[in-house]
This record gives C-alpha cells, sequence and structure tokens, in this order.
C-alpha cells in the first residue's frame, strides 16, 4: 500500500493555465527547467496513481491571496472520494482566518496546507504561529513548504532556524515541514531538525537528493515520523517511490513511511 500525502491538483478549467505559470516562475528564478508529470488536473492524478500503484492521494491547496480561500476550500471538499483527499487553506493575512479553521475542523477537513513563499510570510511571524497554533487547538494538522523553492529567491520564509522558533510556541505534534523538513538544506535538515518532535515528508526531493543523505535523514529523525508524499505534478509518483526504496531503509521502515504512519496519523 502507498498513501502520497503531498500532491497537487487544479480545477480543469485553470490546470494548464497554472501549470506553465509555475514552471515558468521556477526556471526564470533558478535557471531549473522543471517538467510536470501530469496535466495538473484531479484525472490526471488519478491517472498517475494507477499507474504508480498509489492507494490515495493527498491534495495540497495554497491560497495565494486571501479573496481565494472560500473557492478553493470549495473544491477541496468536492474532491474527496475513496482515492483522493484534500486539505483545506487559509491566507495568514486574512482577518477572518480563525473562522476559517473553525470551519474547516466542522467541515471534517484533515488539516491546511501554508506556503511561506507563496504567501509571503515568515513561519514563526506572529501570523504564522497565530495561524498554526489555532489549527493545532482544533486538531488540525498544517503542512507547510519549508526550506528552498526554486520560484523565489532568498530569503527564504521556512528555514530551520525559523522552524525553531516556531516550536517555541506549538508542541509540533500537528506540524508536518514538507520536502525533508528543509528543502535543499541538508545539512541544517541533520543539524537542527532531525530528532525534533515534528513530522516531515519526502515531497520532491527524489531528483535532488543522494540516497545516503535521503537515508540519513531518515534515520536521524526515525521513520514513525516520515511520511511519504512525490509533490506531484512536480515529481512522478513511481519515481519518488523508486527513490525511496533506493535509500536502503529497512522493509518495516519503509511500510511506515509509505502508509502506516499516514493510517494512523490521518485515521484513514
Amino acid at each position: 500500500m502507498v498513501i502520497d500525502i503531498h500532491t497537487h491538483a487544479f480545477p480543469d478549467a485553470i490546470a494548464s493555465r497554472t501549470i506553465e505559470f509555475l514552471k515558468e516562475k521556477m526556471y526564470n528564478n533558478s535557471g531549473v527547467e522543471v517538467k510536470n508529470s501530469t496535466d495538473g488536473t484531479v484525472s490526471g492524478l488519478l491517472a498517475s496513481m494507477e499507474r504508480s500503484h498509489v492507494d490515495k492521494s493527498i491534495i495540497m491547496p495554497i491560497a495565494t491571496k486571501v479573496s481565494q480561500t472560500e473557492t478553493i476550500n470549495n473544491f477541496a471538499e468536492s474532491l474527496k472520494s475513496e482515492k483522493i483527499i484534500s486539505f483545506g487553506s487559509v491566507h495568514p493575512l486574512d482577518p477572518d482566518a480563525d473562522k476559517i479553521l473553525e470551519d474547516l475542523a466542522e467541515r471534517s477537513f484533515l488539516g491546511i496546507k501554508l506556503h511561506p513563499e507563496f504567501q509571503d510570510f515568515y513561519i514563526d511571524s506572529p501570523e504564522g504561529i497565530r495561524i498554526i497554533k489555532k489549527a493545532e487547538s482544533l486538531g488540525l494538522f498544517t503542512l507547510i513548504h519549508a526550506g528552498a523553492d526554486l520560484g523565489y529567491p532568498p530569503p527564504y520564509h521556512c528555514t530551520a532556524d525559523r522552524l525553531l522558533k516556531l516550536l517555541e510556541h506549538i508542541n509540533g505534534e500537528k506540524l508536518i515541514a514538507a520536502h525533508l523538513g528543509c528543502f535543499m538544506m541538508w545539512d541544517d535538515v541533520i543539524k537542527k531538525i532531525a530528532g525534533l518532535p515534528i513530522y516531515i515528508d519526502t515531497a520532491a526531493v527524489g531528483t535532488c537528493i543522494t540516497p545516503d543523505i535521503y537515508r540519513d535523514i531518515i534515520r536521524a529523525h526515525g521513520a514513525d515520523r516520515v511520511l511519504f508524499g512525490s509533490d506531484s505534478p512536480w515529481e512522478d509518483q513511481a519515481h519518488a517511490i523508486d527513490v525511496l526504496d533506493s535509500t536502503g531503509i529497512e522493509k518495516d521502515g519503509l511500510d511506515k513511511i509509505k502508509y502506516k504512519n499516514a493510517l494512523r496519523l490521518f485515521n484513514l
């Protein structure tokens, strides 16, 4: 069994132009030509799951503007099925953020996705702390983009040091730091994040990490607190599984990462 806890899909009407916009943004900032593995639609994600033998995927929407929140969360709620679940989202600068989080909890959402680069806030800012503490109090998970982002230049809004400051205000049990805890900042992950009382996911690391570093981070943090994610369509789900398998992590650890931890955390 495989549960991919970090994927993206967009409404059919905007999927194509959203994918192209994001690819252009990443290329213009980093010079990296990113290839998408799906067309960005829900049907494209389902086809990828079929090819890759993924049983369930969780979609991570991002409200990049306050005005998008209601539309995004209604779309997210409409996606719930046997194979697809979606987190909700809220913009940290939304004056009604507390009410939105309460509404998401009442509607049985599992959690929210925050992206400090896309939403232009620091994770340890008063706004970031307030949102995550409120989500935590409601039993909602918060998955955050952590580390570098190909579409944005530094300074980055969620570094290892900022995560440490955030953890002075929350307990971390409902926090998932994406991209192995800090994308492309692997030394900081080992030195500062591994072993913290938070969860990390494996999203989008399969194209930019060696199996040895990948394995070392998992062992340092503990397989009990690692969740499989691909970041589809930015990494092919089958490729993400293959790279994880190449780390040499024992089967029990791989099973926890691929599905057992997600089953336990999200009561799927």
